[in-house]
């Protein structure tokens, strides 16, 4: 039997880039996410099964759980969904933002570890092993002018991961956390800068060789594909142009050569 995954934020960006990876190394893969037409299309595409939840809402989610259960083992979680919205100051931001930040990236990830560690804990006794992997960001270990709520929402959920790590402390579950710098992808920064386009790509603009979905995806992968007895507790991941979370080479890399 294969071993199953369920992976949030599915429809799009490293969430659909994770069911592929894993798609692709044999996994039965879950994905999850509210879109319905691109969950479709993955689902086509991949081969793999999904579910659309909002994970904001407690009865979706509790829906989730219980679809999960009455269709087969869960030997992994990965938690992508989330994601940040405005660029204010902490004086001027929204506080609508905020919440919405909170729900999406620390108390649907609260939902999600409560209602899972029951499934997670029968495939771990039946296989020897499950696996929970949490993508936060390197704003979860950083603060920035500007990142106010989106470094609070991360930093929670980092807190989170490494808070339920103690507590499984002596049971065969593996609890990843994955903090990316700079990705680019389709949706992150355009959605969170309002969908304007043109502002989105200049983050980009000039940086050689962003991280990109799949270079994420392909850390997971490997995260959940290491000896069962191995644990990555952080993995913290940059374009090697992204030198520290401040620090952004633009323009091509080269290597300085003495005269």
């Amino acid at each position: 039997m294969n071993r199953r995954a369920v992976v949030t934020g599915a429809s799009s960006g490293i969430g659909a880039a994770t069911v592929r990876a894993l798609r692709s190394r044999g996994w039965d893969v879950v994905g999850v996410a509210r879109r319905e037409e691109r969950l479709a299309a993955l689902v086509a595409e991949t081969g793999a099964s999904a579910v659309v939840c909002d994970l904001t809402d407690a009865e979706a989610v509790a829906a989730l759980i219980a679809e999960l259960e009455a269709t087969g083992p869960v030997h992994a979680l990965v938690q992508v969904a989330g994601g940040a919205r405005g660029t204010d100051s902490v004086e001027n931001s929204s506080v609508e933002d905020w919440q919405w930040m909170f729900d999406a990236n620390v108390l649907a990830t609260q939902r999600l570890v409560a209602g899972l560690l029951p499934l997670l804990r029968r495939a771990a006794d039946e296989d020897g092993h499950a696996d929970t992997v949490f993508v936060t960001s390197t704003a979860a270990q950083v603060a920035y002018a500007g990142g106010g709520g989106y470094n609070a929402a991360k930093a929670a959920e980092g807190m989170l991961v490494r808070v339920l790590r103690q507590e499984l402390n002596g049971e065969p579950i593996r609890v990843v956390e994955v903090a990316p710098g700079m990705v680019h992808t389709e949706e992150f920064t355009l959605n969170r800068l309002g969908g304007d386009a043109v502002a989105a790509e200049s983050v980009y603009a000039g940086v050689e060789a962003p991280l990109v979905a799949e270079d994420v995806a392909d850390v997971i992968a490997y995260a959940l594909q290491a000896p069962g007895h191995v644990n990555l507790d952080l993995i913290t991941m940059r374009p090697v142009a992204q030198s520290a979370h401040h620090l952004l080479a633009r323009g091509p890399l080269r290597v300085r050569l003495d005269d």
